[in-house]
């Protein structure tokens, strides 16, 4: 900072923090990520298993997202509970199997194809392999024909409930990781119709913009495309470092978790990129003291309320779902171990 001692003590400090930036230096150490996801793995785990106990449902807040960050935290060796994390994919495939019948008539279940897609992409990062259930499911994602491809389904709870940017990537990856050899054709030929809509609709929000780029992934669109759409979402970044769910709000969790999952896993953001490291910092700075990030719902209740052990009252489906994409994204910032 001594260079710096003819500048106020504001302006010396944001020049010194710039200049850490350019020289790629991380603005959270190695230290504060892990221990902000030490923290917060017990609150995702009792969360999870609380709801698990609560409602025979799976849900995308309380299964899904918790699943694929504690999977996640497991591949970089932090200490999760197997038993319940196996407890939450077992819960998830008895959802399904529930509603094979429905799923092989074209029914599905309620949550329709997010349910459907969200429930696929938990067991695929679980190690679930294909089977009698997953083909009955992939059945139903086919039978929805639509002459753009994609995926579409209204809701009332925002942010993940209503975009068809969602609802069309979990679908789309949930066919291509589970469809059967007798189905290639048929998710060829769905797939390539996609990617004009991909290319041609425009985001509205951020969950819009980043699904369509986990989408655009996923569909195998062309490479500028992919970029465009990176830069579009690094746009948005607000000067706290974070990104908000809409222009309207203010930055949180759930929308920054979100935004840096997807940057950091589409092959163009760098875990040193200066916006990617201003995301970390504000989760980290974001993360209250008892482990866990909050964000207030703006959904519509429809179901019976129930306490599943995250904190937070009527905002702790939201709040799980945040912390579990903050502590996601933090854990992808941290290298692999060599196996």
């Amino acid at each position: 900072m001594a260079m710096y001692k003819h500048l106020t003590p504001l302006v010396a400090a944001i020049l010194a923090l710039s200049r850490l930036v350019a020289a790629g230096e991380p603005l959270c150490s190695e230290d504060q990520i892990r221990s902000a996801v030490e923290r917060a793995i017990p609150l995702i785990e009792a969360g999870a298993a609380g709801s698990a106990e609560q409602r025979t449902c799976f849900t995308c807040h309380s299964q899904a997202l918790p699943i694929l960050a504690l999977v996640e935290a497991k591949r970089r060796e932090f200490v999760v509970d197997e038993p319940n994390l196996k407890r939450q994919l077992d819960h998830t495939l008895a959802h399904l199997e529930r509603g094979k019948t429905n799923y092989l008539e074209g029914k599905g279940q309620g949550g329709r194809f997010l349910t459907a897609g969200y429930a696929l992409w938990a067991l695929e990062a679980g190690g679930h392999t294909a089977d009698e259930t997953t083909t009955a499911v992939i059945s139903y994602l086919l039978q929805d024909k639509t002459e753009t491809g994609h995926w579409s389904q209204p809701g009332s709870r925002p942010p993940s409930s209503g975009s068809d940017f969602t609802s069309t990537f979990v679908s789309l990856r949930a066919i291509a990781v589970y469809g059967t050899a007798e189905q290639q054709p048929e998710i060829e030929s769905r797939t390539a119709k996609l990617r004009e809509w991909l290319a041609k609709t425009k985001p509205r929000d951020t969950e819009d913009q980043v699904f369509r780029l986990h989408a655009m992934r996923s569909a195998k669109l062309d490479d500028e495309l992919i970029q465009q759409s990176v830069t579009t979402l690094l746009a948005k970044q607000r000067d706290d470092g974070g990104w908000a769910q809409t222009d309207e709000m203010e930055s949180d969790a759930y929308a920054t978790g979100s935004v840096v999952v997807a940057l950091l896993q589409s092959g163009k953001v760098a875990i040193d990129n200066e916006q990617a490291q201003r995301g970390l910092k504000f989760l980290v700075d974001a993360q209250l003291d008892d482990g866990s990030w909050h964000v207030t719902t703006r959904a519509k209740p429809f179901q019976t309320y129930y306490e599943s052990g995250f904190p937070h009252g009527e905002d702790q489906f939201i709040s799980i779902a945040a912390s579990s994409w903050a502590t996601w994204a933090l854990v992808l910032s941290l290298v692999e171990p060599d196996k």
